[in-house]
């Protein structure tokens, strides 16, 4: 599997996030930090998710994401898009409850140009793990299924606060 990246394209309040490769939680706080910058983006439109070329993700991305859209929906009245066309990918945002806060895609989307990488951010360990909490808690609130699944992950990380 190819090491995991995030490229970013910004045009006249459209955002796309494209993940590539396996997005894992070494790449949290670069994903979190321009999730923020969206937050602050005071003219957004749009908010795309390209997964065209994402081989996996875990768990603390899929928290992220839904962080994204719970604020987009919430902030700007938006549902933001994810295309997804591998099945394998498309069943876990599905199980996670992501349809809920995306309109998922399994078709390609048209060609985007001018994307940019996010430099990675360092973690430390103490910022991994309030990531870590973060995503996981957002995750409990969008099913039942997710609550159980995550309720002794964050029981762990919340010792460890």
């Amino acid at each position: 599997m190819e090491a995991g990246k995030i490229l970013v394209s910004q045009h006249d309040g459209t955002y796309v996030i494209k993940l590539v490769g396996d997005v894992r939680v070494t790449l949290c706080t670069t994903l979190n930090n321009y999730i923020e910058t969206i937050f602050k983006g005071g003219n957004v439109s749009e908010v795309v998710v390209d997964m065209l070329d994402t081989d996996g993700v875990d768990s603390t991305t899929l928290g992220l994401l839904a962080k994204l859209a719970i604020h987009c929906n919430g902030s700007f009245n938006i549902k933001p898009t994810v295309f997804c066309p591998d099945e394998s990918l498309y069943h876990t945002l599905d199980i996670m409850g992501l349809d809920d806060v995306f309109d998922i895609v399994q078709d390609s989307l048209e060609t985007i140009e001018n994307f940019e990488e996010l430099p990675t951010t360092s973690i430390d360990e103490r910022e991994a793990g309030e990531r870590v909490l973060e995503a996981h808690r957002l995750l409990s609130q969008l099913n039942e299924k997710n609550k159980q699944e995550f309720v002794d992950l964050i029981h762990t990380l919340e010792q460890g606060e």
